[in-house]
């Protein structure tokens, strides 16, 4: 759980930031390996980039690399806090008396950060070839071409659905749990509730008794059922327009 649950936090901070990380990339690409005055500044600082890289190569822009960097985001937050969390409840960080211990906390989040940091690299070149690409007037550093999917490709879909799931899965996640628990609590005979009054009550009480982590309950399974749910319903609803389109005519 440790793992899962530091993993998708670090995703959802992501979605957020990956656009200051496109415009980090840029910027410390800029003018690689020659003198200053001597290469065109295309971003002179951090508001000049944004507005930049919205204008000439659009606002998506903003989000590139967004695939791998949340893969990266969750191997290396996952490995890492993950790890550092078990070894904590292990109590491996405490003395034989039972004292907390400075230099094993040290040496348990060193390690957690070098295997995060090891097997997260290769995702992390992949994520800067991807926020360096741009167009040619604002192209820094060496451009890379890679293209994961073309455009009308359904595994396009599928990841995109993927990617907004992590935020509708952390915003959502404890009304699911609310809500299923409101379903299936036993009635008195006038069908009244005799667990929840309604679903601040339920959130409440479950937050209270089983704390945060107990409002995020079966977030795996809701995170890996709604990007193929939502990415088999929009390909359904095309073809049966399609077919109904196409007998129609």
């Amino acid at each position: 759980m440790d793992f899962l649950m530091s993993g998708l936090a670090a995703c959802g901070a992501c979605v957020f930031t990956n656009p200051l990380e496109v415009v980090k990339t840029r910027m410390q690409l800029q003018g690689e390996l020659q003198a200053p005055g001597t290469y065109q500044r295309h971003y002179r600082n951090v508001f000049h980039a944004f507005i930049t890289i919205g204008k000439v190569d659009g606002l998506a822009a903003l989000q590139k690399g967004l695939a791998p960097a949340l893969l990266y985001q969750f191997l290396m937050n996952g490995i890492r806090l993950g790890t550092y969390g078990l070894a904590e409840a292990g109590g491996y960080l405490h003395t034989a008396e039972g004292t907390h211990s400075p230099a094993r906390s040290a040496a348990a989040g060193a390690m957690a950060g070098v295997m995060g940091a090891y097997l997260g690299s290769p995702i992390y070149m992949v994520k800067t070839h991807l926020q360096a690409q741009a167009a040619s007037e604002i192209a820094v550093g060496h451009q890379y071409k890679h293209q994961i999917f073309s455009p009308q490709s359904w595994k396009l879909a599928l990841v995109a659905a993927m990617v907004s799931g992590i935020a509708v899965v952390l915003a959502m996640a404890p009304f699911d749990v609310a809500c299923t628990r409101l379903y299936n609590q036993p009635t008195d005979a006038q069908g009244k509730g005799l667990m929840y009054r309604g679903i601040l009550d339920a959130l409440l009480q479950t937050a209270r008794t089983e704390g945060i982590f107990g409002m995020y309950k079966g977030i795996g399974a809701s995170y890996f059922r709604l990007g193929p749910h939502t990415i088999l319903s929009l390909f359904f609803w095309d073809q049966l327009r399609s077919l109904y389109y196409t007998y129609t005519k």
